[in-house]
């Protein structure tokens, strides 16, 4: 490992401002899964996110996250903390791959990344996710990166005219050591 940010296929970088087009495209790729469905963004409503997104507090209790190849430097999906409780030490993350990158491992190895940093330096001991029923390839994601599914919630979500089960996931800091490493000392 170069960085702690940084594996052996993949690197997570901050947000820039010109990662408009990136956020449209997994936008777009997300909804046609049918696991979101908003309303249109223009292109300069993209740039100014993704501005929003550069210019937040990198130490803020959530963030997104670029998943980089360090083959070509292609951006290939985000990550990212969409909810925290610090005073419960939880958090939920979620990840988006780009349908080109998908089923290549990119994933796998940006997970562990960005929950070691929420387990050994935010002191988090939880982490969970939310997963679509019918999104056979992220139930299989969960579950080989070690989730335990909790739940299921029924018609939870209403997306593309259909109430939609969420299936919830979970992690413990200590299940993620076993698997991955005890608490890095730097």
């Amino acid at each position: 490992m170069t960085s702690y940010w940084t594996g052996e296929r993949v690197r997570l970088r901050a947000v820039e401002p010109e990662d408009g087009p990136l956020l449209a495209r997994l936008s777009a790729q997300e909804e046609r899964l049918g696991d979101a469905l908003d309303p249109p963004r223009s292109a300069e409503g993209w740039a100014a996110l993704a501005r929003g997104k550069a210019a937040a507090d990198p130490t803020a209790d959530t963030y997104q996250l670029v998943i980089e190849s360090l083959a070509d430097g292609a951006a290939v999906g985000t990550t990212g903390v969409h909810r925290a409780d610090g005073r419960s030490g939880l958090f939920e993350y979620g990840i988006t791959i780009g349908a080109e990158h998908r089923r290549r491992g990119y994933a796998v190895e940006a997970v562990p990344l960005l929950l070691r940093h929420q387990f050994e330096e935010r002191r988090c001991h939880k982490a969970t996710a939310r997963v679509f029923a019918h999104n056979e390839p992220s139930l299989a994601l969960q579950r080989q990166l070690g989730f335990t599914e909790e739940g299921r919630l029924r018609r939870h979500f209403f997306v593309a005219g259909r109430h939609r089960d969420v299936v919830l996931f979970a992690l413990f800091a200590e299940e993620f050591f076993a698997r991955h490493g005890g608490p890095t000392r730097l």
